[in-house]
């Protein structure tokens, strides 16, 4: 799955060559990772809700997972898509979110209904785990 950026200010779709979102299913759980790259304010967030709106429903997702590792920062559009998911029947579980964005979940409550989850994995380009 392809989600793309939008160039921010012109409207018009940027290239890039390598899918932004990586997405793999286990069992009743839909993973939606960045693999360990930046998401960038650009990120057409109208678009990303319908994928994952259409994701829900056509792999019946129970639990969608985001792999955050290597993220710093969620622009508040993603935080509300966030919020969102959760109105259309699929939990919404975070890996490894970094400190900024454990504090931005407890500021704006939505620590309250999505589970936070930390695991040991290797970064792209590391051999240490994070």
């Amino acid at each position: 799955m392809k989600f793309n950026l939008i160039e921010q200010g012109t409207g018009e779709v940027m290239s890039d060559p390598e899918p932004i979102l990586e997405v793999y299913q286990v069992g009743p759980t839909t993973v939606v990772g960045f693999g360990g790259r930046e998401v960038f304010d650009e990120v057409n967030v109208a678009l990303c809700r319908e994928e994952m709106l259409a994701l829900i429903d056509n792999v019946q997702c129970k639990i969608l997972a985001f792999d955050l590792t290597g993220v710093k920062f969620l622009p508040s559009g993603l935080l509300g898509l966030l919020a969102s998911i959760r109105q259309h029947g699929a939990e919404v579980h975070l890996y490894n979110a970094c400190k900024d964005i454990q504090e931005g979940l407890e500021i704006t409550k939505l620590n309250t209904f999505i589970k936070v989850h930390h695991i040991d994995v290797a970064l792209p380009n590391s051999k240490e785990p994070n």
